[in-house]
């Protein structure tokens, strides 16, 4: 996605709450290699020659004294400044950013880099951790903060099948394509790292590079949504490679394919919610559900639907996550939480709110989620319950995984 050029959106400046990166992870012990290598789509090292790097004008930053660093960053962390002394260093964040990546979200600002070494968790069980953070300045004053996180995905726990799909799951995520296990919207973006570089146990998800700018969901016009898009998706691309090249791994994700167009919001099917033929709306939330936004496509990872109203803010939300590996981060959910559900080849738990289903599919487990986030003018939250039967039955005959049938509590 090089060379799409355009303007950086307005920025406003950077409340003191948004140095809190999403999913923010605890600070790593000292880095370790990965026990196994594998190769990424590609083939190569995809690392710049030494003669490019040398070439790249933003790459010329002065790195913070060690004393200095330690006592304003912690240890592991590393700062770099645009305008200090002219001597050759790293790119920002593991040495992976380039130059069109960094203008394509910054423009030509001063910048400041917060790193953390890569490393593995504290806890001994194996999560690979690092974070690193860049901050664009006008004059003194913070303008733009983007965060990007390695860590693995955890599912054993379940500590991230709630507020992960909150901000990386939305209906307003873009499949990267079929060479990128990842997704990306104006705000947010994934990508997994290859299994045969990282490594994945039972139940955990896979190991991802995140990539955060602002508050998630935030509502733009299309042409900013677009030109915020494109210029993360640059940015987390490089930063997968770069953080490929740190594990020791060889090959190199590709720059992605041209993304469909931002998902906006559209009138509702009631007859074919979410564009997922057979999947009715009851009659009685149809007034009240009047609008939809579909997002990711057919063949991303996962198909993320939001139903709501005339004020853009979502009632519901319904996930089919396809890919195996991304299913595990709700193996916690759909055994131990909540009254079971039964189904033609699956099982899971419901709990009012939310509800989590998890069946066995040619191509592996695959979970379907329907969670209600506000109640409707019925009150109470009823809407999962009465929504999920139909809509796992739709979806898994799209999907080619039916029949499903399925047995609530209640029933």
């Amino acid at each position: 996605m090089r060379g799409r050029g355009g303007r950086v959106s307005e920025d406003q400046p950077v409340p003191a709450e948004a140095t809190e990166s999403p999913a923010r992870p605890e600070t790593p012990e000292s880095p370790e290699s990965p026990a196994s290598a594998g190769e990424a789509p590609g083939g190569g090292s995809g690392r710049p020659s030494f003669v490019r790097r040398l070439l790249r004008s933003r790459t010329a930053r002065a790195v913070t004294a060690a004393g200095l660093a330690g006592a304003l960053l912690g240890a592991g962390a590393v700062a770099w400044r645009t305008d200090t002394l002219p001597l050759l260093g790293p790119a920002p964040c593991w040495d992976s950013l380039g130059d069109a990546s960094v203008s394509g979200l910054f423009g030509d600002r001063r910048i400041e880099v917060d790193e953390q070494s890569l490393g593995n968790a504290r806890q001994g069980d194996g999560l690979s951790y690092g974070q690193c953070r860049i901050t664009s300045f006008k004059d003194d004053r913070a303008l733009r903060q983007v965060t990007v996180n390695v860590h693995q995905l955890d599912g054993l726990r379940g500590t991230d099948s709630t507020r992960w799909p909150q901000e990386f799951l939305a209906a307003g995520m873009a499949s990267l394509g079929e060479e990128l296990p990842g997704m990306v919207s104006a705000s947010r973006g994934w990508l997994a790292l290859p299994q045969g570089c990282t490594g994945r146990g039972d139940l955990s998800g896979p190991t991802v590079v995140e990539i955060g700018m602002g508050r998630a969901g935030l509502d733009l016009s299309s042409d900013l949504a677009t030109e915020d898009r494109d210029a993360l998706t640059d940015a987390l691309v490089d930063a997968a490679n770069g953080v490929i090249r740190s594990f020791g791994c060889s090959g190199s994700y590709p720059s992605p394919r041209t993304l469909p167009s931002v998902a906006s919001w559209q009138d509702s099917d009631a007859a074919a919610l979410c564009g997922t033929k057979g999947f009715a709306l009851p009659p009685a939330y149809r007034k009240e559900l009047s609008r939809t936004r579909t997002g990711a496509g057919d063949a991303g990872p996962a198909r993320i639907c939001e139903v709501g109203g005339d004020y853009r803010e979502p009632v519901a939300r319904l996930t089919t996550v396809v890919d195996p590996a991304l299913a595990e981060i709700f193996s916690s959910d759909s055994l131990r939480s909540g009254a079971s559900v039964k189904g033609t080849t699956g099982y899971g738990k419901t709990t009012g709110g939310r509800a989590v289903y998890r069946a066995s599919c040619q191509t592996g487990p695959v979970v379907f989620v329907v969670e209600q986030l506000r109640q409707t003018a019925k009150g109470g939250f009823t809407l999962t319950d009465e929504l999920l039967p139909g809509y796992v039955a739709a979806e898994a005959e799209r999907i080619g995984c039916g029949p499903q049938k399925l047995t609530l509590p209640s029933a």
